[in-house]
């Protein structure tokens, strides 16, 4: 280094090539807690944290913990909504990305077959060999029409899966406990945002 000047700050090394600009002040980093600590670490390294995590409806995949998984067997078993039973599975499909239930619904709507996207399953009971659901009656009801020809079609299923996808809030998704911010009026919030 440099003798310094009249100021008694250092002349600059001729030889040392700084940036543009200088270097940047970095404020002093805490020292690592002692060994065998439970105290966080401060310093330089700022504390992480994890955002509220929001799933979206996911029509044609299981839902994490449904209990049915590769090559569950559940033809046969009962299907039961919300509110009541609504018929007996009749084909099943347990391939990742490509998962429904195809239910025959008896008398209950007139002999007529129903589609449920995999999605729509919250659990299995195997003992009492049943399947639940999260929708009504009423909304499986009025879910697009069985297409016995062209279910595996992706227009069908795209027209199911958004129909079901409609079905559900924001708040069907969130963990036990929270919800979205619903302070603020209507020109507050994000327009981009489900509500």
């Amino acid at each position: 280094m440099a003798a310094p000047n009249t100021f008694g700050i250092p002349e600059p090394d001729p030889d040392r090539i700084d940036p543009p600009g200088g270097y940047a002040q970095m404020p002093p980093s805490a020292p690592d807690p002692v060994e065998g600590s439970t105290a966080p670490m401060t310093g330089d390294i700022p504390p992480m944290s994890t955002p509220l995590t929001v799933h979206r409806f996911d029509p044609w995949n299981y839902r994490e913990g449904a209990g049915i998984g590769d090559g569950s067997e559940v033809i046969g078993y009962r299907v039961e909504a919300v509110d009541g039973h609504i018929g007996k599975i009749d084909q099943a499909s347990t391939m990742v990305g490509d998962s429904f239930l195809v239910v025959d619904t008896g008398p209950w709507i007139f002999g007529k077959k129903v589609l449920l996207p995999a999605g729509t399953v919250t659990n299995l009971d195997r003992t009492g060999q049943r399947v639940y659901v999260d929708r009504t009656k009423d909304q499986i009801r009025s879910a697009p029409e069985f297409d016995p020809e062209n279910f595996r079609d992706e227009t069908y299923r795209d027209k199911v899966g958004g129909y079901y996808d409609t079905t559900y809030r924001l708040t069907d998704f969130l963990p036990p406990g929270a919800g979205p911010d619903t302070s603020g009026t209507a020109q507050d919030r994000d327009p981009d945002l489900p509500r």
